[in-house]
C-alpha cells in the first residue's frame, strides 16, 4: 500500500493498493475507506485502476491530523495517519451556491462564471490536448463543459484516442457527413464493447485533464451522459449504468474543481426516463460526500429544476431568438443560480446553433449578467482539418475571446454578492446588487444598464436619490470612459454605437 504522509487542504489524498487482477475486478472486488479528522468524518468507495492497482481518493476540507481506515474484500486492511496542511495557492475549495443565485468557493471567494464548451477535447491526440490547455490559459474561461464518453456527431466522425470500455468499435471509415445528416447508414450497429469492464486508460486521460484545469483555476463541468453516441454507451442497462456512475463518482469526486452535469441534452436520451435521472442523482447524493454542484442540461424540454438535488440551472435556449433574455424568468421559476451554458456558438457552420457572430455572443453575455445570471461560450468555425473548438478544443479563431477577457476584468469591480435584475427601463436590461434593497425602496450602490443592439446618442435617466459616477462601457471596443457625476434627472451623452453599457456607482454613501 502506497500513501503520502501529508496533503494540502482541498487537495487529493490518494492511497494505492495492490490487489487481484484476475476475473473482472470492476464487478468482483471492492475497496473502501473511512477518513476522520477533528472536524469531519467521511466514507468513500475506491476504484480499480488496472494492472492490479486499486485506488482510494479523498479531499480533506480541514487542516490537521487525519486517520484513514481501509477495508477490502481481498484482505487489504490498514489504518494510516496523515497531516492536512494549508491549501495550495489558488485552491479555494469546491464551488458552492452563494446568496441563492450566485456562486462562491468554499473559502468564501466569489466566483463569476465565464464558461466554455469543448465536448470531446480530452479524447483528442496529446498535441491537441496540450494546445487546448494553452488556449484556456490565455482566456477568460473559468469553467469548461466536456464529456466523459466520446462524441459521435457532425464534424466529429473520427474515432477518439480511447474508449471507456474494453472492446472494439464498428468500422466508421465509410461514414461521411452526408450519411450522417441523411441518416442512410444503420444505427442498429454491432459494437463489441464489454459494458461491465471499464478501460482505466480512458479515465486516466480524464484525471489528467481535470488536474490540468485545476492548475489553471478552471472548473471541470463533467457531462456524465449524452445522446451523441454510436457505440452503445447511452443505451446501457440500469446495472451497467450503475457500474459506470459509481466508478465515475469514486474516481473524480475528490477533485476540488468538479461539477456534475448529469447529461448534455437529457431529453434526447430517449431510452432514459425521469426515474432513471432521479436514480443517477441519488447515486451522486449518496456517494459524493463533498456535495459538488449538480445540474442537468436540456435540448428542448427543460428538466424540473425545482428538484432539491439540482443546485443550479444549466440551460440551453429553447427559443429561436430568446436566449439570455430568459434568465430573470428562470430565476423566478426555479429560485436557483441560472447558467446559460449554451446560447448558440460563435462560428460559421451550416447549423443555426453554430453560426452567430462574435458581437451577438458578447451581447448575450452582457444581457445574461444584467438579468442576474451567467453565460457560457462556444465556437464553431469551419476548419480545414475539421477541428472545431466546440468539440475538439485546440485554438480559438473568433472575436469574442478578447471581449470576454475584458468582461472578466470588469466583473472584478462588481459587488461580491452578485447582481439581480430590476425593472427601471422598458428598453434596457438593468441590474443592482443582489443583497441590497429592492429598487425603488432606496438608492443602490451600483446600477448596471445594458443597451444591447440599440445605439442611442444620449440617454435621459432619472437616477435614485444621491450622487452617481457614471461610466460608459463600450463592451465591443473594450473601453470604459467616465461620463461624469450626476444627480436626479440626468442627460448623458453617448457614442451612438451598439453594445454600450452604463455603470452608475453611488459616490455619496457614508
Amino acid at each position: 500500500m502506497d500513501y503520502p504522509a501529508s496533503v494540502p487542504k482541498w487537495g487529493v489524498y490518494e492511497l494505492s493498493i495492490k490487489g487481484p487482477a484476475e476475473g473482472n475486478p470492476f464487478m468482483e472486488h471492492w475497496v473502501k475507506a473511512g477518513f476522520e479528522g477533528r472536524n469531519e468524518k467521511i466514507k468513500v468507495d475506491g476504484f480499480y485502476d488496472g494492472e492490479g492497482v486499486y485506488r482510494v481518493r479523498f479531499m480533506p476540507s480541514f487542516e490537521g491530523e487525519y486517520t484513514a481506515v481501509i477495508t477490502s474484500d481481498f484482505g487489504a486492511q490498514a489504518e494510516v495517519n496523515f497531516m492536512v496542511t494549508q491549501p495550495e495557492e489558488g485552491n479555494h475549495g469546491p464551488m458552492r451556491v452563494m446568496n441563492n443565485y450566485h456562486f462562491a468557493y468554499e473559502d468564501g471567494t466569489p466566483y463569476f462564471s465565464i464558461g466554455t464548451t469543448c465536448y470531446a477535447w480530452v479524447f483528442q491526440k496529446e498535441e491537441l490536448r496540450r494546445q487546448t490547455l494553452l488556449q484556456l490559459k490565455d482566456s477568460a474561461f473559468n469553467k469548461i463543459r466536456f464529456c466523459l464518453t466520446p462524441k459521435h456527431y457532425i464534424h466529429n466522425l473520427v474515432d477518439p484516442v480511447t474508449f471507456p470500455y474494453e472492446g472494439t468499435p464498428i468500422d466508421r471509415s465509410h461514414i461521411t457527413e452526408e450519411n450522417f445528416v441523411t441518416g442512410d447508414w444503420p444505427y442498429d450497429y454491432d459494437n463489441h464493447f464489454d459494458y461491465i469492464r471499464l478501460n482505466p486508460k480512458h479515465f486516466q486521460l480524464l484525471d489528467e485533464a481535470i488536474c490540468g484545469l485545476g492548475k489553471l483555476g478552471i472548473e471541470a463541468d463533467l457531462i456524465v451522459m449524452h445522446p451523441y453516441d454510436c457505440w452503445g454507451f447511452s443505451k446501457m442497462t440500469r446495472q451497467q449504468d450503475d457500474l459506470y456512475w459509481n466508478y465515475v463518482v469514486a474516481r473524480f469526486a475528490a477533485y476540488h474543481n468538479v461539477w456534475w452535469s448529469l447529461a448534455n441534452e437529457w431529453d434526447l436520451l430517449t431510452e432514459k426516463t425521469v426515474d432513471d435521472w432521479e436514480h443517477y442523482a441519488q447515486i451522486l447524493i449518496d456517494k459524493d460526500p463533498y456535495r459538488h454542484l449538480r445540474g442537468i442540461h436540456n435540448c428542448m424540454r427543460v428538466y424540473d429544476h425545482t428538484r432539491p438535488w439540482i443546485t443550479h440551472c444549466s440551460m440551453q435556449r429553447t427559443d429561436l431568438y430568446k436566449t439570455t433574455e430568459m434568465v430573470s424568468e428562470y430565476r423566478i421559476r426555479y429560485g436557483k443560480p441560472v447558467v446559460m451554458d449554451e446560447v448558440a456558438y460563435e462560428g460559421n457552420i451550416e447549423q443555426g446553433w453554430g453560426n452567430i457572430t462574435g458581437e451577438e455572443m458578447i451581447r448575450r453575455f452582457w444581457e445574461g449578467i444584467c438579468n442576474g445570471g451567467y453565460v457560457g461560450h462556444g465556437e464553431t468555425y469551419i476548419d480545414p482539418e475539421d477541428i472545431l473548438w466546440w468539440s475538439h478544443g485546440g485554438k480559438l479563431h473568433g472575436t469574442s475571446n478578447e471581449r470576454l477577457k475584458f468582461l472578466a476584468e470588469f466583473a472584478k469591480t462588481l459587488p461580491k454578492g452578485g447582481l439581480k435584475p430590476v425593472k427601471m427601463a422598458w428598453d434596457a436590461s438593468c441590474a443592482v446588487p443582489e443583497d441590497e434593497m429592492p429598487f425603488g425602496q432606496g438608492s443602490p450602490s451600483l446600477i448596471l444598464m445594458y443597451l444591447g443592439f440599440n445605439r442611442p446618442s444620449f440617454r435621459q435617466w432619472v437616477l435614485p436619490e444621491g450622487s452617481y459616477q457614471i461610466d460608459i462601457i463600450d463592451t465591443w471596443n473594450m473601453t470604459i470612459e467616465s461620463a461624469g457625476i450626476f444627480k436626479g434627472f440626468s442627460h448623458i451623452e453617448l457614442p451612438g454605437k451598439q453594445y454600450i453599457a452604463l455603470c452608475a456607482h453611488r459616490i455619496d454613501i457614508v
